[in-house]
């Protein structure tokens, strides 16, 4: 999927007045209003709700974004102005829960308990580094130790890979707390977009709202 606005406006920008004219002679102001751009990907209402929301809202820094929806586990990347660029299925925190334990980023793998196996939902100044064995990541949480990065297929009782392909959610519950996502994705588009960059990750929340967790508003009020 490619991007299909410029890179100087935003992605579907719809004007429309803030109050209604009784005198076609009448001038009054219009506010743009900004929407993030799906093309035909099939999006929960939550995904699409705070992807117009970073649109409209800015919030986003004019970098680029990404909405990980873990109801639906499915990723979202969009460049700066709001376009997809691709979505792809993703392998999440066994646990569903929206906060992580303190403490939890400095435990070995070994010691975390199930019930803490948390991709916590919530906005992260995200940039791409290295895991301790010089693979390329998308760091979105150092401080607990969550990252985006290539579907881990190395232990294969866990049937990683099985699972992101399968047309089912109900096993895609399954990693430590980082993002597991297919590796053409990762490599043909997570890095690029976020090569010599960062850019801002979306964490949907399980046990709340969405516009609880980041204080969003509904773009069609605006």
């Amino acid at each position: 999927m490619k991007a299909i606005n410029s890179d100087y406006l935003p992605a579907n920008s719809v004007a429309v007045s803030d109050s209604p004219s009784v005198n076609s002679n009448a001038t009054t102001p219009l506010i743009k209003v900004k929407r993030a751009w799906f093309d035909t990907e099939p999006a929960s209402p939550a995904a699409r709700h705070i992807a117009d929301w970073v649109v409209n809202s800015g919030d986003n820094r004019r970098r680029p974004f990404v909405i990980i929806d873990k109801a639906d586990a499915k990723v979202y990347v969009f460049n700066a102005f709001g376009n997809l660029q691709r979505a792809a299925p993703a392998l999440l925190g066994l646990a569903k829960r929206d906060d992580d334990e303190p403490g939890v980023g400095s435990l070995k793998l070994s010691g975390i308990r199930p019930e803490l196996r948390t991709t916590p939902a919530g906005r992260y100044v995200a940039r791409m580094g290295h895991n301790l064995k010089g693979q390329e990541i998308l760091w979105v949480d150092y401080t607990a130790g969550i990252s985006m990065h290539r579907v881990v297929t190395s232990n294969k009782l866990e049937r990683r890979q099985e699972r992101l392909d399968s047309s089912t959610i109900l096993d895609n519950r399954i990693s430590f707390g980082c993002i597991n996502v297919p590796i053409p994705f990762f490599e043909q588009v997570v890095m690029p977009t976020f090569a010599g960059k960062s850019g801002i990750v979306y964490i949907l929340p399980e046990t709340r709202s969405a516009s609880e967790m980041f204080g969003s508003y509904a773009v069609d009020a605006q």
